[in-house]
């Protein structure tokens, strides 16, 4: 059995092993193709716009993981047209419809990227063209392979003018309209050739080559040549999108069996099959079964104690029957009580979310179809959906509540964070507290959250806007609290400035928290959204062009959860398929960067980190930055000290710290500059420095002084101060120790 899937990058193993052997297949089948543009696949997957063109890899292969053929696409998305680079069967097979199915899929590919036309390459079958017999049999076999679908050669042009004199057997250019039914325009023809020599053959094809090539398509439309192997009334021209890519949807098939029979209980089963109902129809999907985890991917996430008392709490409760909880102490400062009335409050977070027997059984296999989900994309799928209930975003690491016992998108992250840097986007209506809690120290797991503010919406205690992250987490944390009424634009707004930051921290993996209860009409929220609003939502996400799990959390309106989800995955499908090859890789910008000039009560624990981080400074120099930093706060401005701090989102990513100097006119210190190791090489340096000195000049100041250590380790800062256009004014030999002189820069602002 076969399957054909596209390949969007080298980052997954699984990726990179399927490139390999991509790489084989060119150089048995094609020895004279350069090793440079064999060994560059991946790099050309990654950076779509090495040669202005974004390549598109489609593999067949086995159940084994072996490929049995593939075909390179490249998309030029301005001009609007697609040229097939490559199409090769492994061992040079020929029969068996392989090569049919995979140019099916070629122009399906193309279709869906709304391209104007389909181009490429065949030597020519003429006996005067090409000399070879055997190649000349070849060439023959792909034209008439090609006719079949309607592509011909494009006649009457100078395409196949040597390069150079004694060149034989010149391509022909091949015109595939995806049955589009109108003829190729000259002006278009002219623009994708000239795209074509200029960017794929730049290395062998001169200027004036291309102006000639160029200028001798004369007619319009351009003419093809006449079938010469099939029969028109034989040729079939309908293009089969259905081909592409399925999402994977992996359902918790055991969700029923968590059922409370109680008014006022909205998470109910309807809610998985009100779902489903609108989802299988619409052919976006393949339903892949879930399979077993172990438990340590639960307590990777959640303590044991909490994994355990669940099991236990459940497992112990009569069928039929709910335990709520109505005492809570304060967290990790009590001992757990022995009653299970009042246990039950020492680890849930409200009074709504009950002990149920059938509670655990239905939660923990919705872990596994999360994890089954996330297994599927570390296999290559580029979409999943873990459609699961009960939800899991409200579960912290020792607590669960809001309908929610286990965090399913949680645990999905963390199993997706040992192959990458993941982002969590939680679009439930209510914040998603859980994921916040769980990754609020770490780094590798950015965590957004856009919901209902905590002064009226559920959970009511986090997802205010200056939560941010603490210790190594600073920073990765970022929640966009909206107000009581939003409707569709309005989220999408907000949805946009949660897509920013995303692509800020440039994740390998986004784990979506789908919730639909910011629906118009849900008995929890308050918005407006409608099915439209959703599909604009998803498009919105799709085109972050990211490997991407979603994981069903909320969503209680029953009459319009189906058409809601389906078009939030419509909207994120269709944007995939496009791959957004319109957008410019984004420079570096640094978006969310603000700078501050008060100090608050945590920063010299911050500095410390910040400067520790560096790794430049002694013991002794890290204290000194620490008690500047108190010496400011405990007197203010007589300190003499000022700083500017720079936060990405929340994060200390540099500071300076400056200061006039004592019985001088104008002349100023500026004592630290540092910037955190994740900044370093992106201009924040130079952009501190230039902030820096308009605070100083503005105060007066006219000549800024700046010190630093001989020794080699400081070159790079020596060399930093050049470049920021400081002169070396003194050296003070072995000022600091024998061997480790000081050296005194200056700068003379005007």
């Amino acid at each position: 059995m076969l399957k054909i899937r596209r390949i969007y990058d080298d980052v997954l193993p699984v990726n990179r092993e399927i490139i390999q052997q991509v790489q084989t297949i060119l150089r048995t089948r094609f020895g004279a193709a350069p090793e440079e543009e064999i060994a560059q696949i991946g790099e050309k997957l990654r950076n779509p716009f090495k040669q202005r063109f974004r390549t598109i890899l489609l593999v067949a292969e086995n159940l084994r993981r072996r490929v049995q053929g593939f075909a390179m696409l490249l998309h030029e998305p301005e001009i609007g047209f697609c040229y097939l680079d490559w199409i090769a069967l492994a061992g040079g097979k020929t029969g068996g419809g392989l090569g049919s199915a995979l140019y099916d899929r070629v122009r399906g590919e193309a279709v869906a990227l709304e391209a104007k036309g389909l181009f490429f390459e065949c030597l020519p079958d003429e006996a005067g063209q090409c000399p070879d017999e055997a190649m000349l049999r070849q060439n023959r076999q792909r034209l008439r392979f090609y006719e079949r679908y309607g592509a011909r050669p494009i006649v009457h042009t100078g395409y196949e003018l040597p390069i150079k004199p004694g060149d034989t057997c010149m391509p022909h250019l091949v015109y595939d309209g995806l049955d589009r039914g109108s003829p190729l325009r000259r002006e278009f023809a002219r623009k994708v050739v000239r795209a074509v020599l200029e960017r794929k053959y730049a290395a062998y094809c001169p200027p004036d080559y291309v102006d000639r090539v160029v200028a001798s398509f004369k007619e319009d439309p351009v003419a093809l040549r006449a079938y010469r192997y099939v029969k028109p009334e034989a040729v079939h021209t309908a293009v089969d999108s259905r081909s592409l890519e399925q999402i994977a949807l992996v359902v918790n098939d055991k969700h029923d069996i968590h059922h409370v029979h109680e008014r006022g209980y909205v998470e109910a089963p309807v809610r998985v099959r009100s779902i489903l109902v609108a989802l299988n129809p619409s052919g976006l999907f393949a339903l892949s079964r879930p399979r077993p985890f172990a438990d340590k991917h639960i307590t990777a996430v959640h303590d044991t104690d909490l994994v355990n008392y669940l099991r236990r709490a459940c497992e112990e409760m009569p069928p039929g029957k709910s335990l709520y909880p109505y005492i809570f102490p304060i967290r990790n400062q009590t001992r757990p009580p022995k009653e299970p009335s009042v246990l039950s409050g020492y680890y849930c977070i409200d009074t709504f979310t009950p002990i149920h027997h059938e509670a655990y059984p239905a939660a923990r296999h919705g872990v596994d179809c999360a994890l089954t989900a996330a297994a599927q994309i570390l296999a290559g799928r580029r979409i999943a959906y873990a459609l699961v209930r009960p939800p899991g975003h409200h579960a912290e690491r020792r607590a669960f509540g809001g309908f929610c016992y286990f965090n399913n998108n949680a645990i999905a992250a963390q199993f997706l964070s040992a192959h990458g840097r993941v982002a969590i986007l939680d679009i439930d209506y209510h914040h998603g507290n859980g994921q916040q809690e769980i990754f609020y120290r770490r780094a590798d797991v950015l965590t957004v959250s856009i919901h209902g503010h905590p002064q009226f919406a559920y959970p009511y205690f986090t997802g205010f806007e200056d939560e941010r992250g603490e210790g190594e987490g600073e920073g990765f944390n970022c929640n966009l609290p909206l107000p009581e009424t939003v409707d569709g634009p309005t989220y999408a707004k907000a949805l946009e400035k949660a897509l920013q930051r995303i692509r800020a921290f440039k994740p390998q993996f986004l784990v979506v928290a789908l919730g639909l209860d910011t629906a118009k009409g849900d008995p929890t929220g308050t918005w407006q959204l409608l099915a439209r609003d959703f599909e604009t939502n998803g498009r919105l996400i799709g085109e972050m062009n990211l490997p991407t799990l979603v994981v069903q959390e909320g969503g209680y309106r029953n009459r319009t959860l189906g058409a809601n989800a389906l078009g939030f995955f419509k909207g994120l499908a269709a944007a995939s398929a496009r791959v957004t090859a319109r957008q410019q890789p984004e420079a570096d910008t640094m978006h969310g960067l603000r700078w501050r000039y008060v100090l608050q009560p945590e920063d010299p624990e911050r500095i410390r980190r910040l400067v520790t981080l560096t790794g430049y400074f002694n013991p002794d120099e890290i204290g000194i930055a620490e008690e500047l930093v108190q010496e400011r706060l405990a007197k203010g401005e007589p300190s003499g000290y000022y700083f500017v701090l720079a936060e990405h989102y929340g994060r200390l990513a540099g500071y300076t710290c400056y200061g006039p100097i004592a019985g001088s006119a104008n002349s100023f210190d500026l004592y630290w500059i540092a910037v955190h190791p994740d900044f370093q090489r992106r201009g924040l340096g130079r952009r501190l420095m230039r902030e820096s000195e308009r605070l100083i000049h503005k105060a007066g100041g006219r000549r800024i002084y700046v010190e630093t250590s001989t020794r080699a380790q400081y070159a790079s800062t020596r060399i930093f101060y050049e470049n920021c256009d400081y002169r070396q004014e003194a050296v003070l030999d072995d000022f600091y120790a024998p061997g480790d002189g000081k050296a005194i820069y200056c700068k003379v602002m005007k």
